[in-house]
């Protein structure tokens, strides 16, 4: 059974987890991550911090998470590495598009959520669709939170703050909309 009232998380990596200076008061984490795909190893950094926040809001049962992101066919990776538990994806195209060539595929899969009659947060340093349209209609009252981090910081504090927020069914403001996005 879908829980209609736990919002669905759409969760990118580059730029949002994987950062170069993630912050959060500490030394960053680092590892090599194989990507199979691509024949070589990627350097991830990211904040301990932000990994323990996301992990206990999964573990609290606040979010459903669904990763959307490049990374999406090889995510049992990033699961394992970060030891977290295994969330669905919603890409699955192979090879996977980069760049602005997956974009239309992650506002899909946000439609996606919406149409299950869910609640959205999307988070995404690239993605997220500039001021008009899709963004005001993903955003109409108050049913989604797009949150665009700098992509040399990724996800801080403030904005786990307004998730946990956003999950506990506080209203935020309407077309609430953190972080710089596309056209902005």
């Amino acid at each position: 059974m879908i829980d209609v009232e736990k919002p669905v998380w759409l969760l990118d990596v580059d730029g949002v987890i994987n950062t170069t200076r993630p912050g959060w008061g500490g030394s960053p984490q680092r590892s090599l991550v194989w990507s199979g795909a691509d024949n070589t190893s990627y350097l991830m950094r990211w904040a301990p911090g932000l990994i323990d926040r996301i992990r206990a809001l999964v573990l609290e049962d606040k979010v459903e998470i669904r990763w959307c992101t490049t990374w999406c066919l090889e995510a049992d990776r990033l699961e394992r590495l970060w030891s977290l538990p295994a969330f669905a994806r919603t890409l699955d195209n192979d090879p996977m598009p980069r760049g602005p060539d997956c974009w239309p595929l992650k506002l899909a899969a946000a439609w996606s959520v919406l149409a299950e009659g869910r609640r959205l947060i999307w988070t995404d340093d690239e993605a997220l669709p500039p001021p008009g349209s899709d963004r005001d209609e993903l955003t109409v009252d108050g049913r989604a939170l797009l949150i665009a981090p700098r992509s040399n910081r990724g996800l801080q504090p403030e904005d786990l703050d307004l998730i946990a927020k956003f999950a506990e069914g506080r209203r935020l403001p309407t077309r609430r909309v953190a972080g710089r996005h596309r056209g902005d």
